[in-house]
């Protein structure tokens, strides 16, 4: 077993050190008191936690929180860089793709002892939010959850009024792998080619397209959670992996989720989705909704405010993913969670910061932002009733939660080395450069890694 620190510099990428002009970032002591920073990627989410550390100071003379955001890829490559360089964050905004990587290599304080102590209630979260951010045996916890999302389609209500739907004629789409199912049919009737041709009417022109009838970003990788994870996880009973949290055994063979994979695929095909060198080719997915180049897109509930204050209210809203084969919708539902960094000097402020922001009191303030579902429950309706006043319709997004079939996102210890393999095989299957059926190749390779590093 190689040393903690010497494994963490090879698995945390330590030639960032080299690259990001880092400086030290531990907290603070002084006569005044204690400063802690805090960091997270969202800037949207920065003035609702600056009111919150406001408040949390209020109530806490000694101690100030600093609040530093950065981009989401910068964000990553800085906190990897500072554990290395040991002088991480206190508390800093985690993410279930790389929690796990940060707990194996023990790079997170266990909060139970402080949480046990203070009767802290894991309980007022929504349903399996808490259970994602424990150790793999189960004994320490490595986070706090502080909000929830899942995925929906958005539209452009006006394309929606021109081709003849309502939003409740479109509500309870469903598809299948066979003939797409009125899914397939939406998307088709939705798709315009430069002639003004839609995709279910004669003459259309495939290779012409004006509006696609939906969109997406790139490939998916291995986790796919706004491009092909709403149809591989309602159909059957696919899941990434064997257990969750902790899998060690991938299902990139299985062939429910082969087939789900070859009929999206089929879209691009159709001309109802681009290809993938359209798709990836710099305009970003939102984009090219804002611009009308998609009629509808399928993208998490964290993008809604975005995407209203941008091109203002009404002109895009949500209905939920389709419903698949297997009689039921399908969405991940991912969380994220505070995370207080081992090194840290004050663990017991920030314990306190952390449960401070995961109480009603703080979530509430993020609830009124219409930003993203908080993990408190009650927080989490509130802010439904403040996405309603944006002109969004809400439960296309919580309909998972109340019916069920939010699906938790994934966490295991390697998914940098999972998407290393899975990115570039989705991606040649995407552009039909390689058939679904590679994918039982990739998924050897990724079971093998798996077992061979867990072997090291």
């Amino acid at each position: 077993m190689k040393p903690i620190r010497v494994r963490l510099a090879a698995v945390l990428l330590s030639a960032a050190l080299a690259t990001t002009g880092l400086t030290a970032c531990g907290s603070d002591s002084s006569a005044d008191g204690v400063t802690l920073r805090y960091w997270m990627w969202d800037s949207a989410q920065m003035p609702g936690y600056r009111q919150c550390a406001t408040d949390f100071e209020a109530q806490n003379p000694g101690v100030h929180i600093q609040l530093d955001q950065y981009g989401w890829a910068d964000y990553w490559t800085q906190l990897t860089a500072s554990m290395v360089a040991e002088n991480a964050p206190d508390v800093f905004v985690n993410h279930t793709s790389r929690f796990g990587t940060y707990a194996s290599l023990g790079q997170l304080l266990d909060m139970d002892p402080y949480a046990e102590s203070d009767g802290y209630d894991l309980t007022q979260f929504e349903d399996g939010l808490a259970g994602q951010w424990v150790s793999q045996g189960g004994e320490q916890r490595y986070g706090l959850p502080k909000d929830w999302d899942t995925e929906a389609l958005f539209y452009n209500t006006e394309m929606l009024a021109e081709a003849g739907y309502t939003a409740d004629d479109v509500w309870s789409l469903e598809w299948n792998p066979d003939d797409g199912g009125t899914y397939e049919k939406f998307l088709a009737h939705m798709t315009i080619d430069k002639n003004g041709v839609r995709g279910d009417e004669p003459g259309f022109d495939k290779t012409r397209i004006a509006v696609y009838g939906t969109g997406y970003n790139e490939a998916g990788s291995g986790y796919g959670q706004v491009q092909w994870s709403p149809y591989a996880l309602s159909n059957g009973e696919w899941r990434w992996t064997d257990t969750n949290p902790w899998g060690t055994v991938f299902n990139y063979d299985d062939p429910n989720f082969q087939t789900s994979i070859g009929w999206w695929r089929s879209l691009i095909d159709k001309g109802y989705m681009p290809s993938l060198a359209i798709a990836s080719s710099g305009v970003g997915s939102l984009e090219s909704l804002k611009s009308g180049a998609y009629a509808t897109l399928i993208e998490g509930s964290w993008n809604m405010a975005g995407v209203a204050t941008t091109t203002g209210v009404g002109q895009f809203n949500v209905i939920p993913t389709p419903i698949g084969p297997d009689g039921n919708r399908a969405s991940v539902q991912n969380g994220l969670a505070d995370s207080i960094w081992i090194g840290t000097e004050h663990p017991d402020e920030a314990w306190a910061w952390v449960s401070y922001m995961g109480t009603s009191a703080c979530q509430n303030i993020i609830a009124d932002q219409a930003v993203v579902f908080p993990a408190i429950a009650s927080s989490s309706d509130r802010a439904a009733e403040a996405f309603k006043k944006l002109g969004y319709n809400a439960d296309a997004f919580s309909v998972h939660i109340t019916d069920g079939t939010a699906v938790t996102s994934p966490v295991v210890d390697r998914w940098a080395q999972v998407d290393s393999i899975m990115d570039p095989a989705m991606s040649a299957v995407l552009a039909f450069q390689a058939d679904p059926a590679s994918l039982t190749d990739a998924n050897s390779r990724v079971n093998e890694m798996m077992a061979r590093d867990r072997d090291d």
